[in-house]
């Protein structure tokens, strides 16, 4: 069984130009055919977005049949947060909050995917989206509190399981809590390991690696690449990286 995953910072679809567009967020994931969206920085209620709830408007528009959303930062009205849109049904959903202390409201959108595989088996597959601070004092300790949750917690390492988002490490310097300490593969890398990070951010000069997908369990890495479309150096200020898998026969 083969999917494609692609995480994406949308930043509410408003673009460089400072335009409302949902219509480019919505070209840019037609033209990728991802069987798991994730997304950052979607608004629910907000006026800035005409106050749709952006994450059923994208799955309704791009025909997903499962979308989940974890809202994070309230505003004067409406909230926004992250969202995942899946082909696959979503069985289990939870918003677990990363937010330190008085810093900017975060959180990690955890999803619990049905994937059929051989034989009209399922499996079920963890998918961890999140959006980490801007600071670097609080971003271990956020991926501290997610490793905790009781989510993360019951997963083995044999356990096929995903996360990414927009981690804001613009140094790589939480990735190796990943793959050195918790066994996943980084799969937004031009080479092995995670020291060569495929440049998203900002879109129309990407010079950091913002985004990031880490993979464990058997779940095989196909390819990874981010999207090079013209239209996505306007549409937010963050590049979508785009990861093909292979769940390996246990």
């Amino acid at each position: 069984m083969n999917f494609r995953v692609l995480s994406y910072n949308i930043h509410r679809a408003i673009g460089m130009d400072r335009r409302f567009r949902p219509e480019r967020i919505a070209e840019i994931l037609a033209h990728h055919k991802a069987d798991i969206v994730l997304l950052q920085e979607v608004d629910v209620g907000v006026p800035r977005s005409r106050k749709l709830n952006l994450a059923r408007e994208l799955a309704e528009m791009l025909d997903y049949p499962h979308y989940a959303v974890g809202l994070n930062v309230q505003l004067k009205t409406g909230m926004y947060g992250n969202a995942t849109l899946s082909r696959f049904p979503i069985i289990n959903e939870r918003n677990i909050d990363l937010t330190i202390e008085h810093r900017k409201a975060r959180g990690c959108l955890f999803t619990e995917l049905e994937i059929p595989v051989d034989n009209g088996h399922q499996l079920s597959l963890p998918v961890f989206n999140l959006h980490l601070g801007l600071s670097f004092k609080e971003r271990p300790q956020q991926i501290g509190r997610l490793v905790h949750t009781e989510e993360f917690v019951k997963l083995n390492a044999e356990t096929p399981c995903l996360v990414g988002g927009d981690f804001n490490d613009w140094w790589s310097r939480l990735a190796p809590i990943f793959t050195e300490i918790l066994d996943f593969g980084c799969a937004t890398n031009h080479s092995g390991g995670y020291q060569d990070a495929m440049f998203t951010f900002p879109s129309f000069s990407p010079a950091n690696g913002l985004d990031k997908i880490f993979h464990r369990g058997n779940l095989h890495l196909l390819s990874c690449k981010c999207c090079r479309l013209n239209i996505a150096k306007i549409a937010s200020d963050h590049l979508p990286v785009i990861a093909n898998f292979q769940i390996e026969n246990s």
